[in-house]
């Protein structure tokens, strides 16, 4: 019998199913309209107005683009680098969209990496990325600490012969906690993250430190545990010269003892999925 945490998480995930696959449609329709000469902060923009006329007034981050080197977040040293800037987008450059909307009181984060034309290298970071997918949903419901499977994560791109660039964001973190958001007329940002967001994770950050466990996935000491149950936005980075690609996406974890449904993905029809089934397909 399903505990009283996956029930309730279950009663959620219709919601979050919904705001993630609205972002992954935001991220797949901007893509299909840049054009060599646009710039990460037009792209940016077009992703805010692309989901503001479909409800959306409240975020956990406001949408980024990276182009080109900035893909691996070559030279990032400081946390403004991470905002969207005048970098024009050329033929045979990759990109990544990066977006976490808020919708009806449901959180997402998500990635998409793509290419302004072909580029065998960012096909090779794409295809490697799927072993990351698997490899994360094995080792959490193996009940395995965060920080082990940050390690396993770290280790995997080695054989690959990637440079890990989730390292680079703050804390270095893989993932982090997403959940419900009480929705407002109006919802104000700091530093482009919503303070209604940044709120409930800092209450996450409080509760799990009494507790013993982070809202954040990390290769620190206070990720030395299993994932708590709830959703996390998990978003695995490869680097590669001057070349990034990754995917962010919502995994469902739960205290069930049955190790199907103590971990799952959210959405296995999402784009870098799909192509994966497509290709398997041919």
């Amino acid at each position: 019998m399903a505990s009283a945490v996956a029930r309730e998480l279950t009663a959620d995930l219709r919601g979050f199913k919904e705001v993630q696959r609205l972002a992954y449609a935001c991220a797949e329709e901007v893509a299909a309209r840049l054009r060599p000469g646009v710039t990460e902060r037009e792209a940016a923009r077009m992703q805010r107005e692309w989901l503001r006329e479909r409800g959306v007034r409240d975020w956990f981050h406001l949408p980024f683009a990276w182009f080109g080197d900035r893909t691996a977040f070559v030279g990032f040293r400081v946390p403004l680098q991470f905002f969207p800037t005048g970098r024009r987008l050329e033929p045979g450059m990759p990109f990544i969209l990066d977006m976490a909307p808020v919708h009806r009181g449901f959180t997402a984060d998500i990635g998409y990496a793509g290419c302004l034309g072909p580029h065998p290298l960012h096909d090779r970071l794409l295809a490697d990325l799927r072993e990351h997918r698997e490899l994360i949903l094995r080792e959490v419901r193996e009940r395995r600490s965060l920080r082990e499977i940050y390690e396993e994560v770290d280790r995997l791109m080695a054989r690959q012969g990637h440079e890990n660039r989730h390292r680079a964001y703050p804390f270095g973190v893989i993932a982090h906690k997403v959940g419900r958001v009480r929705e407002r007329r109006w919802s104000p940002q700091v530093l482009g993250f919503g303070t209604q967001a940044l709120r409930g994770l800092a209450s996450d950050a409080l509760r799990g430190h009494r507790e013993g466990w982070s809202p954040l996935w990390s290769p620190h000491r206070f990720s030395d545990h299993p994932p708590a149950p709830g959703l996390w936005a998990v978003e695995p980075h490869l680097g590669f010269r001057g070349v990034g690609a990754k995917f962010e996406e919502l995994l469902v974890v739960t205290d069930s003892r049955d190790p199907e449904e103590s971990a799952f993905w959210l959405d296995d029809d999402l784009p870098h999925v799909r192509r994966r089934q497509e290709e398997r397909a041919a």
